[in-house]
């Protein structure tokens, strides 16, 4: 019998801050004391102060964090961090940027080796951008419409920042997505420093902060996180 595909988190943003208590339970769930964190998403934008921001916040927690810079498409084909990747029991995406996220890593060495690692029972955890990108279909974070992400789950897209109006003043872009996605694809929105968890068994809950909304067919879905994938 194969292994369960291990625990995956969508973050809504705000990683590795106050509130984010759900990162102790994800360490702990890995069964390892090392993180590897991609900023890929953030490749533009100091993604080295993220991997310190994100050791600084594991500390405590008995975690190392591992800086995997894989931050463009000649990275993501380098075999020492497929390898790497390959070998990690907790996975974490930093966010930013989803389409650059997306053109990095699809169809590349080190995205074959991470869902090689989450189908072994590693947690992977992507947040802002990143959670956008893990999924099939993908939230274009530009106009809310919708295209094609990486889809390590398929049939659920992400719209991270819930209820933050410096990130969609008036709501237009959640719209906009909720109105495109397929008839019955689920559209979550997730806020910060909130995380939509994925368990093993397939079970889905949330942690954090805030709460998570799910919209399907163009409403708010009344099942609420039953209404999601298994």
């Amino acid at each position: 019998m194969e292994p369960a595909p291990g625990m995956l988190a969508l973050v809504g943003g705000g990683e590795w801050q106050e509130g984010c208590s759900f990162d102790a339970e994800f360490l702990a769930a890995s069964g390892s004391d090392e993180v590897v964190v991609l900023p890929t998403a953030a490749a533009y934008e100091h993604p080295e102060r993220l991997v310190v921001a994100a050791g600084e916040w594991f500390r405590p927690m008995g975690g190392r964090v591992e800086g995997l810079m894989v931050l463009s498409r000649a990275d993501a084909e380098d075999d020492g961090a497929a390898s790497v990747m390959r070998n990690a029991r907790f996975i974490y995406l930093s966010g930013s940027s989803p389409m650059h996220l997306r053109s990095v890593l699809k169809n590349s060495k080190v995205w074959a080796a991470l869902v090689e690692a989450w189908k072994g029972g590693a947690a992977v955890v992507g947040s802002s951008g990143a959670a956008m990108a893990l999924t099939d279909p993908m939230v274009d974070a530009r106009g809310g419409g919708l295209t094609i992400g990486l889809g390590l789950l398929s049939g659920l897209a992400v719209v991270p920042h819930f209820g933050d109006t410096h990130e969609d003043e008036h709501g237009e872009k959640l719209h906009r997505s909720v109105l495109l996605a397929p008839a019955g694809t689920p559209v979550a929105g997730i806020p910060e420093r909130t995380a939509l968890i994925r368990d093993p068994s397939g079970q889905w809950r949330s942690a954090g902060v805030g709460s998570v909304a799910i919209y399907v067919d163009g409403a708010r879905a009344e099942a609420g996180l039953g209404a999601l994938p298994s």
